[in-house]
């Protein structure tokens, strides 16, 4: 029997994304390539290969110790940063197969989505903002980027997992949204994915650690659709939930693909460039929209204002602050590495970085470590 030869690059995964490909997707073959030369690998395409980079990066397994809204001393049911990534993923590769997008491009750029955020979710985020104003503050979109090129390191010398220009700038758009032009189909996916994913599943949390009830949620137009479309007061309580996060997911990816799939018939057979340069953008109707925002504001004010989050956020600031100003006085603290970061980005930054690393659990045993420890012989870092 011959042994195939795996020396060679193989075009096998151009063969096969131009079957099933939409004209307008990001083919593999089209990519701008990466910051640092490298030889093709013989049956993986280059989007494949960067989603097998985010996976094995120690950044993206951090995700499992780290909050998406609820702490784990509420329990253990509710989502972290690695599940919602992972049902964000879920989410967007089934919009991009069905809208004939690149799946592999789509799945790589939503597992970096999350990777930046620092413990205790949005809380440390403003916290480190806060300590870094004098300093470029701190984005945990932007800090993703850091971590992907100049932090995390392969087998190679060289830092960064030398992504390839198409996840990168996923990840680019995501820190300049707000001024950012029309984007790749396949980044408008994985925003639209992560957007369906958590208000979907705060839902779902609230819910089951009790801060919502169902009367609160019958205000919701959203939340009225669903019931008319599945028989959500006729089921027992614990299917009840899972019934109507089923029935929310599926009311807006159903919606997002047949309202995407009008625009781009309209849009004819242009290719992704051309796609973004004629502005196309992907997204719900108008009555979804407005039904997902009604949503939207009805969590930020009844649970990510909740006076148990609330508690629990004062005393993450609080931590991470006087870890900062700890380690600015006590830099010699830091592990080697860290210190060496401090000699091209600065002490400040270099502290931001170490702290927006690490877990819930490792920020909390350093609080205890370096904090607490040293107040029975009179230190104050309030």
């Amino acid at each position: 029997m011959q042994e195939s030869n795996l020396s060679q690059p193989s075009t096998s995964w151009i063969q096969r994304e131009s079957v099933l490909l939409a004209c307008y997707a990001m083919h593999s073959k089209d990519s701008l390539g990466r910051t640092r030369l490298e030889p093709e690998h013989p049956y993986r395409s280059p989007f494949q290969r960067d989603r097998d980079r985010i996976v094995h990066s120690s950044a993206f397994r951090r995700l499992s110790g780290k909050m998406q809204v609820f702490t784990g001393d509420m329990g253990d049911y509710h989502r972290t940063r690695l599940t919602h990534t992972h049902e964000v993923a879920s989410l967007a590769r089934t919009i991009g197969r069905t809208l004939r997008l690149n799946e592999d491009l789509i799945e790589a750029m939503a597992l970096l989505h999350d990777i930046g955020h620092p413990p205790y979710g949005h809380c440390g985020e403003d916290v480190l903002d806060e300590c870094l104003k004098e300093h470029g503050g701190f984005s945990h979109n932007q800090f993703a980027i850091d971590l992907v090129t100049k932090i995390e390191q392969r087998y190679t010398q060289e830092p960064g997992l030398n992504l390839t220009y198409e996840v990168l700038s996923g990840q680019q758009f995501r820190s300049h949204k707000q001024t950012a032009q029309t984007q790749m189909l396949e980044i408008q996916v994985v925003d639209a994915a992560d957007s369906i994913a958590y208000d979907s599943h705060d839902v779902d949390d609230a819910l089951k650690l009790g801060l919502l009830d169902w009367e609160q949620l019958d205000r919701l137009e959203l939340v009225c659709r669903a019931k008319r479309s599945a028989p959500l007061d006729h089921i027992e309580p614990p299917l009840r939930r899972a019934m109507l996060v089923h029935t929310l997911l599926d009311l807006q990816m159903a919606d997002f693909l047949k309202h995407s799939s009008d625009e781009l018939k309209q849009a004819g057979r242009l290719t992704s460039k051309q796609m973004q340069d004629a502005g196309v953008m992907l997204g719900m109707s108008p009555t979804l929209e407005q039904e997902k925002l009604q949503l939207e504001e009805f969590l930020f004010e009844q649970v990510y204002r909740h006076e148990r989050l609330t508690e629990v956020r004062d005393r993450a600031a609080v931590r991470l602050k006087q870890l900062y100003r700890y380690l600015s006085i006590h830099p010699e603290k830091l592990p080697p590495r860290v210190q060496q970061w401090s000699e091209p980005w600065g002490l400040p930054k270099a502290i931001g970085a170490y702290l927006a690393g690490m877990t819930d659990r490792f920020c909390d045993d350093q609080y205890l470590q370096l904090i607490e420890m040293g107040r029975p012989y009179g230190i104050d870092w309030s």
